[in-house]
């Protein structure tokens, strides 16, 4: 019943923000003890780990993007957002938000974003 959607600019110049929001159906994002996840994927590449941000409102970043990545949440929305700033082309990914569990396992995904970084 979970449903999550990403939304944001398909095209981002490099040196500029990325901004994504993802709205969550059917699931408070304040429920506890769910994490509320950004992952990518580049082209031809896996899977990486962005940040989450808690039900709580606290926030946790990949340690190889922390100094670049802000994740907010609007709880009246039930929506929570990607900053990811000073963006170059290897910023080019598909970005998901994703549920989180405590187990470190993703049980709900949206359905995936292109974000091109390209002058």
């Amino acid at each position: 019943q979970v449903q999550l959607q990403e939304s944001g600019p398909g095209l981002v110049k490099p040196s500029q923000t990325l901004s994504l929001t993802c709205t969550v159906s059917d699931e408070s994002i304040t429920t506890n003890y769910y994490y509320w996840s950004w992952i990518r994927q580049p082209p031809g590449k896996g899977l990486e780990w962005i940040g989450y941000i808690a039900y709580s409102g606290s926030t946790y970043y990949s340690p190889s993007l922390k100094s670049r990545t802000s994740i907010s949440r609007d709880t009246s929305k039930n929506q929570f957002t990607l900053q990811l700033s000073s963006v170059t082309p290897e910023d080019t990914a598909v970005y998901y938000c994703a549920r989180l569990l405590d187990g470190n396992s993703y049980d709900y995904w949206g359905q995936g974003t292109q974000v091109t970084v390209s002058s």
